[in-house]
């Protein structure tokens, strides 16, 4: 933390901590706009949901080579100010009468656009703030702001929801955009511009994608992560209709049993490297995905008695097993992968797998008309219990320690 005396990087660590609060309200307050006060079908809630990461697929693959021709921290700033502008219209089609779900349609869209250009020129920008050899430390720091953001955001913003209504709720978001925006403006060191080295767009594009799909365990690990990702997507709007819509919860209530996956992303950030040491990296990454799988099968028959602390187990398993494979294969393929090719290499793969998370937002929303809230999650846990098979079925079953190849390091 001793980062923060930076005056430029004070910037960003106050920048992110606004971000990263103001996602966790946006998680649930979006979504339990559509449910509580527009009232809309199960289907239509899918669809939202779904909007939320159609950008992943629309614009995935150009925007980490767009962002690489661009000042990242000016993307940054961009991005911030057009999301906060998105999500004001919200609250104030609401006070005017006038929201509707196209509207929220709409917005989710664009939050989804400027949040793919937000997170990739974010995710390059670290290393230009603060050298390479203090990037462990800013990580780190940065690290602490989205660990406290899971653990008191779903529950703050559950009570905000609850006191100020979904829709006013999301003002609060956009002051955090705003915020963001600003604290990004005060940074005094300035980038280079790299447009003019940069070849052609497509051929860039394309290497990325041969690099990701001709490498047989980075294959592997993206079909892994996007198999969850889409059974994940499917089931998660159908828990706030079954917690928010059938169990009858109060928003704070259901925002304090979703924080219980902060706490398991803490325990999973505290144990993941003895969890590597003992079991190696290969296993780690399966068991990882496999332990908590079969807790998705609580979901289907919660109701509003004891049960819903088995919710609260599943949400902290889950959050816990979510921190250690992300670290465990994000630290892979950052070591595997060229450093001309990291930006390409991460805008690939988030393509994939966050590209599989629409899809299952409108399966699920589907599957919710005609086969109820409670079926669709019975689906979505058995979907659950075979994404670990694309590893499990590889040389990353037993692999130890992950191959890292001389290229690599070039």
């Amino acid at each position: 933390m001793s980062l923060l005396r930076d005056h430029d990087f004070r910037g960003l660590f106050l920048a992110d901590s606004a971000s990263q609060a103001g996602a966790q309200i946006l998680l649930l307050a979006l979504p339990l706009v559509a449910v509580s006060a527009l009232r809309v079908s199960e289907f239509e809630v899918g669809l939202l949901a779904a909007c939320q990461t159609l950008a992943f697929v629309l614009i995935g693959l150009p925007a980490g080579a767009i962002v690489d021709r661009l000042r990242k921290r000016v993307v940054m700033v961009v991005a911030d100010w057009a999301r906060a502008a998105a999500l004001a219209s919200v609250p104030l089609a609401w006070w005017l009468d006038a929201l509707t779900i196209h509207q929220l349609y709409a917005v989710a869209l664009v939050l989804g656009v400027f949040t793919v250009f937000f997170d990739v020129a974010y995710q390059s920008y670290l290393p230009h703030l603060v050298g390479r050899e203090r990037l462990v430390a800013g990580n780190s720091s940065l690290e602490i702001v989205r660990t406290v953001a899971q653990l008191g955001g779903p529950s703050a913003g559950g009570y905000l929801i609850q006191f100020l209504t979904a829709p006013f709720a999301l003002s609060v978001t956009v002051a955090g955009f705003a915020w963001s925006a600003l604290c990004l403006g005060r940074i005094r060191k300035r980038e280079e511009r790299q447009g003019a080295r940069r070849g052609h767009l497509g051929r860039e594009i394309a290497e990325g994608v041969r690099f990701v799909l001709g490498h047989p365990l980075l294959r592997r690990i993206t079909a892994c992560t996007a198999t969850s990702n889409l059974f994940s997507a499917m089931a998660f709007p159908m828990v706030l209709l079954l917690l928010a819509r059938e169990l009858g919860l109060a928003a704070g209530t259901i925002g304090l049993l979703m924080a219980a996956g902060g706490v398991g992303g803490l325990a999973g950030a505290l144990v993941n490297a003895r969890i590597a040491r003992w079991l190696g990296q290969g296993p780690t990454m399966w068991v990882a995905i496999a332990l908590p799988a079969p807790l998705t099968f609580v979901l289907p028959w919660l109701e509003a008695d004891w049960r819903l602390l088995l919710f609260g187990l599943y949400e902290f398993c889950v959050g816990a097993s979510v921190v250690v494979y992300n670290v465990t294969q994000l630290s892979f393929r950052q070591a595997i992968t060229p450093e001309p090719l990291l930006g390409r290499m991460n805008a690939t793969i988030r393509f994939v797998v966050w590209g599989t998370m629409p899809l299952g937002g409108v399966i699920g929303g589907v599957l919710g008309e005609v086969i109820g809230v409670r079926n669709t999650l019975l689906v979505a846990a058995l979907g659950a219990c075979l994404a670990f098979l694309w590893l499990v079925t590889s040389p990353l079953r037993s692999m130890r320690e992950l191959p890292v190849p001389a290229s690599a390091t070039q």
